[in-house]
């Protein structure tokens, strides 16, 4: 499908926006990465989830002559993104391990006789000869390097098969490679440019803010029912995904929601294939699922109306965090991150790094990684600008949307109940005896004469009960932001408590620490009340009849999307039937300028529109065939 001719290459890429995709102009930097792709130069591009990515490398696809090559690890998706692209009218295929070999084969000739304007490949294939072959004796229009941070080894995803992906320049000089990803530290940045030998490749770098999510962090107190309040309060109905560090615990916590009324599906690496492929793909095609997850599942998910990304345990880097909270809002609409965080995390995490295969560098990295992730969770101030910061943007003011913006929390001298805890380490170590964990630490400045306590003799030390000021989960945070700052360390298998280099300035005075306040015990009250409408969507800026049409335009999306076979996303998106029901074209002129309706929807899902909006009955029966 190259959109060849006369014309400028940004002019031949804006019609191709217009008429494949149904968006009248490009968006921040996208203009200027095709274009300068659409010329042959090579780029690496870092741009937030939900900014139009895929986009700066499949338009160029369309425009040069031959085939865009797309390596991409997402082999669970392969099938919707093609899927995706066809009901565009765009000519796709993909390779993996998944097929059958008359299927390959039927591929494979497609992309010789130039009949595929996208052949999407799982990286593990280009180690094979075959397949380098193959590329070999086709046309080949770019190459685009997708997830481009795989190829990072101190990223948060490494992937080793990307590690291979320099041949692509080495083998096809000529061909333009465009890397992509939605996050990336300065150092991963630098490094996907080393390994990927992109050192003359242009460089975009867009904002990595996501100003419709509202980021938030609570103290972990009953983290289950915590989530449960979350839900039922603000997002019931909603798409989400819950994430958690151990498959057990994704196990028991689907469990719990499925029987609290929630509809949700477990998803980590100890299920067979076909279950995980199976639940991936009704999350994908359902809405209102909640998918319960390890950080196996997730990425390259494009399914845009997730609504919330919730966290049970602490992720262990900032980019993992932001690349698992960016599945939420794909499509604009607010969207919350939610992360319940405690003492036992912390402890978990820093003794997880002492145990870690690696040599000393290694684990270093990996602390430098939690402190960061730490630093976050603990800090008093914006959220978001912390986040930002961390990708090396320096935002200007507070961005209003996170909880330490709006319901700022309050500030202590915690000075003198750090030198106390730090006191009672020095004590308890001074008696020769075992190491300890925080609650023997907190029982003895409580005054707790426990049979612990008292059978250490802990009962007679100076620091006995001279903590009572302090609730047993104020002193629980305090030993949290210790750990987080450097304060104390954690050592030993069973998480025992330790002094650090900096613990002697405090104890001697020289250095104040200054502490949040602990939330009380017990579900707050939500930082957002939106109005929801029985789907869940956020319903803020349609009422009355506009409210009704949406939902009747979905219940129009279900059935179109049932009938193919694909996610309802697929076939419009929510701002799509948004912007529709917001204001009804009446005839089809006005529903080709709706964004989102291209060419090929118009012609194919036009008149079944139109029949929506002129009718308050069931809407006919859409057609079957996908390609028709």
């Amino acid at each position: 499908m190259a959109d060849g001719g006369e014309r400028a290459p940004g002019e031949q890429a804006l019609a191709v926006l217009r008429r494949v995709f149904g968006y009248q102009d490009f968006r921040g930097q996208q203009a200027g990465i095709i274009e300068h792709v659409c010329g042959g130069g090579d780029a690496v591009v870092l741009m937030p989830t939900g900014s139009g990515k895929s986009l700066c490398y499949q338009i160029p696809a369309l425009v040069r002559n031959g085939t865009g090559v797309v390596i991409s690890p997402l082999i669970a998706l392969m099938q919707d993104q093609v899927d995706a692209l066809t009901v565009l009218g765009v000519r796709a295929g993909f390779l993996n391990s998944t097929q059958d070999p008359d299927t390959r084969r039927g591929v494979e000739y497609a992309f010789l006789d130039g009949q595929l304007d996208l052949l999407y490949l799982a990286p593990e294939r280009l180690r094979a000869e075959s397949t380098l072959r193959l590329l070999d004796k086709g046309s080949i229009s770019l190459f685009a390097i997708d997830e481009a941070h795989c190829v990072a080894q101190w990223g948060h995803d490494f992937r080793p098969d990307y590690m291979a992906l320099s041949v692509l320049g080495e083998r096809w000089p000529a061909v333009p490679r465009i890397a992509v990803t939605a996050t990336a530290t300065r150092h991963t940045h630098e490094e996907i440019t080393a390994r990927l030998a992109l050192g003359n490749a242009r460089h975009f770098v867009a904002s990595f803010d996501r100003p419709n999510i509202q980021y938030r962090i609570v103290p972990k107190n009953s983290p289950q029912r915590q989530l449960l309040h979350l839900l039922s309060a603000e997002h019931d109905g909603d798409s989400g995904i819950v994430y958690c560090l151990s498959r057990n615990s994704v196990e028991r916590t689907a469990e719990f929601l499925v029987s609290q009324g929630f509809a949700a599906l477990p998803y980590h690496a100890g299920l067979d294939a076909r279950t995980r492929t199976e639940n991936q793909a009704r999350f994908l095609r359902a809405d209102g699922l909640i998918m319960v997850a390890t950080i196996a599942f997730g990425m390259g998910i494009d399914k845009p109306d997730v609504r919330f990304v919730a966290h049970l345990d602490l992720p262990r880097s900032v980019e993992g965090y932001y690349q698992e909270t960016g599945r939420a809002g794909r499509d604009g609409l607010p969207s919350t991150a939610w992360l319940a965080y405690g003492l036992a995390d912390v402890v978990q995490q820093r003794r997880m790094i002492d145990e870690s295969e690696g040599d000393l560098a290694h684990r270093r990295r990996l602390s430098a990684h939690l402190d960061a992730m730490l630093a976050l969770c603990e800090t008093a101030e914006c959220r978001r600008a912390q986040l930002l910061r961390y990708f090396g943007e320096e935002p200007s003011e507070r961005c209003g949307n996170c909880d330490t913006c709006l319901d700022p929390p309050a500030v202590w001298d915690g000075t003198e109940a750090a030198q106390k805890l730090l006191s009672a380490v020095v004590r308890v170590g001074r008696l020769g005896g075992p190491s300890f964990g925080a609650g023997q630490y907190i029982d003895i400045l409580l005054g707790k004469a426990t049979p612990r306590v008292a059978d250490y003799g802990h009962d007679r030390l100076k620091v006995f009960g001279v903590g009572r000021d302090l609730a047993e989960a104020e002193w629980r945070g305090v030993v949290r932001q210790l750990l987080a700052s450097g304060l104390l360390s954690v050592t030993g298998d069973h998480g025992t408590l330790a002094l650090t280099d900096s613990s002697s300035a405090v104890l001697r005075g020289m250095r104040t620490v200054m502490l949040r306040k602990e939330q009380r015990p017990g579900p707050r009250t939500t930082v957002r009340s939106q109005k929801r409408s029985k789907s869940g969507a956020d319903n803020t800026e349609l009422a009355g009849a506009a409210a009704e049409l949406f939902e009747r335009l979905r219940a129009w999306r279900a059935a179109a999307a049932k009938e193919q076979g694909v996610p309802a996303y697929v076939i419009f998106h929510d701002a799509t039937l948004r912007q529709i029901a917001a204001a009804p074209p009446s005839d089809l002129a006005g529903l080709a300028a709706m964004n989102g309706v291209g060419e090929t929807k118009l012609a194919r899902y036009g008149e079944q529109i139109l029949a929506v909006l002129a009718r308050g009955d069931d809407p006919p029966r859409p057609p079957r065939d996908l390609t028709a």
